[in-house]
Formats: structure tokens, sequence, C-alpha cells
């Protein structure tokens, strides 16, 4: 029989050790020459991104070793870093942001992109095929002393290091440049402020002149209330697109004309945010049959029938995050209830299921994870707003087979918000929330309003009403909890990180709901965020003008809903973290809020971390966050943490 102990006390095979090695995520996959190649994530090493691939005879084998970093900032968010032509490995290299090649024979690696004169001044990301001896690529230049003074445009690479000649612009924004195959034109995404890529962007193609320059360019899809998210050649006359101009991505054929056909017209997301550059949602098969990612779970779209189907060999593994074309099937990321990200293929023929992703003696990820007994499975949920809208969540119950609360007990419960806001979270098993579940923290993920997977409309409840909507969705469904007898009302916390952050922080200044928040990185002062002198980023400067209002004549509500301006009214105690070289959500933001609880007997902590961006990579910082937020939920919402070091807090 499982002991009886207080919730939040249990003990757990679950470490924040464990969580930081399993921050080991796959990435942006491929298939060259027949074998599935990937970068992963390497917590242990600083956060670096390797490049690996999975051989014919089993074995994965690392392409990019140590110190090389197949990252890029462009957007912040970054772009497809890598590629293979011919023999040679082309990549992006975080420390200086330049392009290299790799001979895949001799290991020789040499930048072909000039030394920027500003470090990481110049960045190049979603690298793509061009003609015979060049990849194209989205350049970013830094052209002013503001993060947010940039300046984009479409150049070509000689592989020789012949120097990057400029292709053309037609947008402040640019994605997914590509050669048709009989190398005439060339097919690019942009877009302009204030629109987000979710927002509104066009399809563009162009002839290529005698140079190899762009001549003047047309819009085939797209337009400012429709999003095209991915563009593929199929033919030297067609494109395959996914845009929404029904509220729902869907993929659809377009000719040069402009005339566009939806392939299988169906109220399903087959495409998502385009936060990275070249993240890809479908990829074709032939004879008319694509693999899509219809919200996450892998679909097949037969043009013969018109319909998306979910293919059954991938049932246990509904999130997917990225797929490509390979034997006989589909290659690809994907995580479930019991699995954490890796990479595997689904044998269409066959219908069977194989992961790609261990070493040599490695067992397969699900038995390299805690016991099952440990791990919460996700129970979706959708609750129900004072309006009637409907708002889906994860709950996390506490998970653990060795105790039990006391009857007269309710479990405390963290309340948790994705960042975006148009992100979601989705029905996976999550580490993360296992460290606190399996010591009888209870956790909900909400997909509020504003979130992507439910089309246009949901994602559009948020507009101009961010810290509002948001803020009033997870409180929906905290009540909920607390109502159904699953929460103990006074221990609810809330946790999120950038724009997630955001949220926990209006939260814990404009409701009482919560007796604690941590705040992860966050945007907590909206108007010296984005607005004159903004301190964000280009991508983002412009992104409040959807989710509060246009400025100037918004100002007040900028104002209003900055937690900064609401800090005398927080409902309890903050912890919060910050990476000290974050470009999106800079510590400035977070300084100052700290600054402003010193000594009026608000208990809170601040931990900062240097090297690390927005959000976290590196082992150190991943165990040392976790370990002082349940330190934090112990000292606040009353149990004891054994185990893990006393976070300090201040007042």
């Amino acid at each position: 029989m499982p002991d009886i102990a207080p919730y939040g006390t249990w003990k757990s095979p679950i470490s924040a050790a464990d969580v930081a090695a399993a921050g080991s995520t796959p990435q942006w996959p491929d298939v060259v020459d027949g074998e599935v190649w990937w970068a992963e994530s390497r917590p242990a090493e600083g956060g670096r991104l390797a490049l690996v691939r999975s051989g014919s005879d089993g074995l994965v084998e690392e392409m990019l070793p140590a110190p090389w970093n197949a990252r890029n900032r462009v957007h912040e968010y970054g772009g497809r870093p890598w590629l293979v032509t011919g023999g040679t490995l082309v990549f992006t290299n975080w420390d200086d942001q330049r392009v290299y090649v790799r001979d895949l024979t001799s290991g020789d690696t040499r930048p072909v992109t000039p030394e920027p004169t500003v470090p990481q001044g110049v960045r190049f990301g979603d690298l793509r095929h061009g003609a015979e001896g060049e990849v194209w690529a989205v350049r970013e230049v830094g052209v002013g002393p503001r993060r947010a003074d940039v300046s984009r445009d479409l150049v070509a690479i000689p592989l020789d290091g012949a120097g990057v000649r400029t292709l053309g612009a037609s947008h402040h924004f640019l994605s997914s440049p590509q050669l048709s195959p009989d190398g005439t034109h060339a097919a690019w995404l942009g877009w302009n402020h204030p629109a987000m890529p979710w927002d509104g962007t066009e399809l563009c193609v162009a002839e290529l002149g005698p140079g190899g320059e762009l001549g003047r360019h047309r819009v085939v899809a797209g337009g400012p209330d429709v999003s095209v998210c991915q563009v593929e050649w199929e033919s030297a006359d067609t494109l395959l697109a996914l845009a929404d101009p029904d509220g729902w991505w869907n993929l659809h054929r377009v000719g040069l004309d402009g005339q566009a056909h939806n392939l299988a017209p169906v109220t399903e997301e087959l495409g998502g945010p385009l936060w990275k550059l070249g993240t890809r949602w479908f990829v074709p098969l032939g004879e008319g049959r694509h693999a899509v990612l219809n919200s996450g779970r892998l679909a097949l779209l037969d043009e013969a029938t018109a319909t998306v189907a979910d293919v059954a060999a991938a049932a246990d593994l509904p999130v997917w995050s990225a797929i490509a074309p390979f034997a006989a099937g589909v290659a690809g990321i994907a995580a479930g209830p019991r699995q954490e990200n890796a990479v595997v293929h689904v044998d269409l023929t066959t219908a069977t299921l194989t992961e790609l992703t261990p070493r040599p003696g490695e067992a397969p990820s699900p038995d390299r994870l805690p016991d099952p007994a440990y791990l919460a499975v996700p129970e979706e949920r959708v609750f129900t707003t004072a309006e009637g809208e409907p708002v889906p969540a994860y709950l996390y119950r506490p998970t653990n087979p060795a105790y039990t609360g006391a009857e007269d007990e309710l479990p405390p419960y963290v309340v948790h918000v994705h960042g975006g806001p148009t992100g979601r979270h989705s029905n996976v098993l999550d580490l993360d929330f296992a460290f606190f579940t399996s010591r009888g923290i209870g956790v909900v993920a909400v997909n509020y309003g504003g979130s992507t997977g439910y089309g246009r409309r949901y994602r559009e409840r948020l507009r101009e009403q961010w810290g509002v909507v948001d803020v009033a969705d997870c409180v929906a469904v905290a009540e909920a909890l607390v109502a159904e007898g699953i929460a103990d009302p006074d221990r609810l916390a809330i946790r999120g990180g950038s724009a997630g952050g955001f949220t926990s922080a209006a939260s814990m200044t404009t409701v009482r709901t919560y007796r604690a928040g941590t705040v992860k990185f966050p945007i907590l002062d909206l108007y010296g965020w984005t607005g004159e002198g903004g301190e964000t980023h280009d991508f983002e400067s412009r992104y409040l003008d959807g989710l509060v209002g246009p400025l100037p004549e918004s100002e007040a509500r900028y104002r209003d809903r900055s937690p900064i301006n609401n800090a005398d009214g927080l409902a309890g105690p903050v912890l919060f973290l910050q990476g000290l070289e974050d470009e999106i959500c800079p510590p400035e933001q977070a300084d100052r809020f700290v600054d402003s609880l010193r000594g009026k007997g608000v208990p809170h902590a601040y931990l900062t971390f240097e090297g690390e961006q927005h959000g976290f990579r590196r082992s150190a910082t991943i165990i040392a966050a976790l370990e002082a937020e349940l330190s934090f939920y112990g000292q606040v919402l009353g149990f004891d943490t054994p185990g893990v070091p006393a976070l300090d807090l201040q007042r």
C-alpha cells in the first residue's frame, strides 16, 4: 500500500538532472542519400546544436563535432541551419553566425561568408538548395544601435567562397527561398510590419534574370488576412502551399497564374505558426498523397478522395514537429504521452514504426525514461469560460506509486502557460511536469485563446486582448479544477516563460486566484518592450499591434496591462528566472520589476543565468531553475521539499 504523505513532499526518482538530460531534443530532420540526419541540442555541452545521422547499419553517427554549433540568430528564434549538397555539409555556426562548409570525407571545415564587422551582426538562416555550386538563404543584417534595427534580403552563397550574391528582397521579412525545378523561377514568402507570419503572408514568384537575380515578383497566394506558412515547388509551373484563406491551414496547389485549389478542404490545422524559418508541416509522397501534420498528428492527405486521415501506426505518438519523406514512408520527430521527442520512421507499406534515435548500446527512449508508474498521463480536457468559450487544456495529476495524499487534503496545482502566445501544449510526456507531479504537485497546461491548432478564429480571440483573455482563460481552468474537487483553492500557482511569463505576471498582478507565480524570461513592460526606443528585437517589435493595439492611440492600454505598472497589486510571492543574453525578452525588464519590489515586504527571488538566451539550454541552468522553483512552491504553499537547496526569498 502506498504511504500517506503530504502532497509536494513525495520522494521521487525524477531529479532535475534527469530533466536536463532529457533536453537533448532532436530538430531539423532531413534525408541525405537514403539516411536520416537531424540536429540535436546538447545541454551537457552548453546547449550546442550538433548534427547526427542514422546510417543503414542502424548506428547513430555524429556529423558535426564540437566545438561547431549549428544554430543561427535569424529572427532570434533561428531558421533551418544545415543542408548537404553533394559531399558537402553546409551549416550556420552560432559563435560568429557565418556559413561554413565541411567536406564529409576529409572533415575540412571553412567559412564561405565573410566575418562581420560587428560580432554576429550578419546572420544567415533557412538554408536551401540553389543553383549548382551554391545555397540560398535569408540574410539578416544589423543596421543600427537598437535590437530592432535590422534589414533582410535573399542571397545566394557560392560554396567556393566567391562571395555572397544578393538575389533581392520584396518584403521586410522573408522566408523559404526556393529555386524551381527547371531553374527559371524562384518562390519565397514575405510579409511586412505590423503583421506576424500567422496574420498575413504573401507567396511570391519571380523569374530569374541573366545574372541569377530576382526579377519583378508577383503574389500568387496569401494576403493581409491569409497566412501561408510553407511552400514547396511541385513542378516547374505549380507550387504546393499551406494557407488559411478559409480560416484553417490547408494544403493548396497554386499555379504561376495565381489559380489555387484546396486539395482537401478540412476544418483542421495542417500548418502552424512560422516561428522558425524553414519549419516543415507537409511533404509530398507521390501519386497524389502527402504526409501532413494535422494539429501535430501524422496524417495522410489523399487528393483522390480529398480526405485527411491519421496514420494508425503513429497513434501512440500523437505529436509530430517535423517530417521528411523516407523509405516507403516518413521520418520525423515525434512524441507521445509515454515517450519524449525522438526521431522515428513510419513505414506506410508495413504500418510499422521504428525509433532511429538510440546510440549503440542504448535502449529505445521509453526504456531510458523513469518507471512509467511515476509519469502522469495527460488527460485532454475542455473547460468553458463564463462567456461560453471552450478552453482546451491537459491535466497532469500527482502521480507516484509509493505515495498518496490524506483523504482530507487536496493537492497543490500549478497552471502552466505556454509561450508564443501563438504556441500550444499537446498530449505529450513532459519530464519538466513529471518533476512536480511525481512529488505530489499537479500541473494543468492551458491552451488559452490565441493558441494555435484550433483555427484562425480561436487564434484571434486574443486580438487586442492580451493580458485579458489569456488571464481569464487560465483562471477559468483553475477555478474549474477547484470546483471539481481536484485542486486545493489555497495552493494554486501559475508558471510560464516568455509570453507565458507575461501572462503569469499579469495574472499575479490582476487576479487573486494564485498564491505564487514563476515568471521566466518574461515581458513585463509592454510599452518599454515595443514602444518608442523599444527593447525587443525586430521580428516581434510590432507584435503587440495585434495583441494589444496600435500605437500611439493604444498607449494607455499598454501601460494599464503591463505587470511592471501593477507590481503593487501582487497577489503573492514571485520567482523570476532570466537569461542574461536574452535579446527577445531582455533582462532589463525583470531587473526593473525586481528593483520595484525591494523593501516592500513581498517575498520574491530573482535568478539570472550567464550564457543563456531566450529559453534555457544548459544543464546547470535547467537544474538550478527547476530546483529553485520546487523550493519556491514548498515555501509559499506550505510543504517540505527535501533533496533540493532552499531558495533564498528576499523581501
